[in-house]
């Protein structure tokens, strides 16, 4: 069983070569605008009814920053954070041990709960509902049944696939939060605070160069202000300006759409292999050499979002935008700056 328990009241930076860029208050949370106001509620009202917050379930693609709303959330409750996935609970056993860890108002975190096997998850059940966790003692005929009181918790889940979690899970939940993508104005903005974290020489206009690279997600955005300036630091005296921003992700091979190699190829496949589609997800899947769950999760929403594939009962489709995107790419760029 994988498990960490965290002390969010600890900085984030602390011990580490390179600061984090996972902010740690409400405040300093930029985006999800929404989902922040009704959490920084239902935290305030919880704290002054000194109850530990009704469950929490948060969904939406990755890298949008469900995992630091578990963080702030637990920093503002003023209590410990027990960090684990859903693959890594495997038994009874193991969900047994992280709750018996629980002290009070505690937050136990669940990163992928729609992977969470089903006695795993039957077992969960009693534990947020009811506050106990059943011991079998003996088998057959000769089984007892011995409920252990747990202290009061919060459960917070984060699943890509909401779709996917069993109706009884689901209900469960008091507070339910869909995170959505990013504009480009509020990745510019982290752009830029992570930049000023990082002690990042960023020109005007080169944050929202990045930003509309970042696939309307932080993490990507991060992660491309990362490279660019790794790059930038090599090739171009460390400074990043937008013309050096710019040829920095020509070179990381990610177009005017923020997609990268593999994105295109899983469009390509569409448009060329299958005439635009229809294409079912096994299919394609297969055709790019990536899991089922990697192309739902990961490439899809994304490309739906933005309107270039749909989703018809027959499998994918790429859309005018699609074909439009690929013919933009076939005209002649400017050379390089290095």
């Amino acid at each position: 069983m994988s498990q960490r328990i965290i002390d969010p009241n600890t900085r984030a930076g602390e011990a580490q070569v390179e600061p984090s860029l996972r902010p740690e208050t409400f405040e300093a949370y930029i985006g999800q605008a929404q989902v922040k106001t009704h959490l920084q509620i239902f935290v305030e009202a919880a704290k002054r009814r000194g109850e530990a917050l009704d469950h929490v379930l948060l969904s939406g693609p990755p890298g949008l920053g469900k995992t630091t709303l578990a963080y702030i959330i637990a920093r503002h409750l003023g209590v410990q954070l027990h960090v684990t996935s859903g693959p890594a609970l495997e038994k009874k056993g193991d969900l047994a041990g992280l709750l018996m860890q629980l002290d009070e108002g505690d937050v136990l975190f669940i990163d992928e709960i729609h992977r969470l096997g089903m006695v795993v998850e039957e077992n969960l059940y009693p534990a947020m509902e009811d506050g106990r966790f059943d011991v079998v003692i003996g088998e057959g005929v000769n089984a007892r049944t011995f409920p252990l009181a747990l202290p009061s918790f919060t459960l917070i889940g984060a699943t890509t696939r909401a779709g996917v979690l069993s109706a009884p899970m689901r209900d469960r939940f008091g507070i339910i939060e869909q995170l959505d993508f990013y504009a480009p104005e509020e990745l510019a903005l982290i752009v830029r605070q992570s930049a000023l974290s990082l002690g990042i020489t960023l020109a005007e206009g080169a944050e929202a160069l990045l930003a509309a690279r970042s696939r309307g997600t932080p993490r990507i955005a991060n992660r491309l202000l990362k490279r660019v300036r790794d790059i930038a630091e090599v090739r171009a005296e460390g400074v990043i300006t937008r013309a050096v921003a710019e040829e920095a992700l020509r070179l990381l091979d990610v177009d005017e759409a923020g997609f990268d190699r593999m994105d295109r190829a899983m469009l390509l496949a569409i448009i060329e292999r299958f005439d635009g589609g229809p294409v079912g997800l096994d299919t394609l899947s297969a055709s790019i050499g990536e899991s089922k769950q990697t192309v739902e999760d990961v490439y899809e929403p994304y490309m739906l979002k933005q309107g270039f594939i749909q989703r018809t009962p027959r499998g994918r489709i790429a859309t005018p935008l699609a074909y439009q995107h690929f013919k933009a790419m076939k005209a002649p760029k400017q050379g390089l700056l290095f």
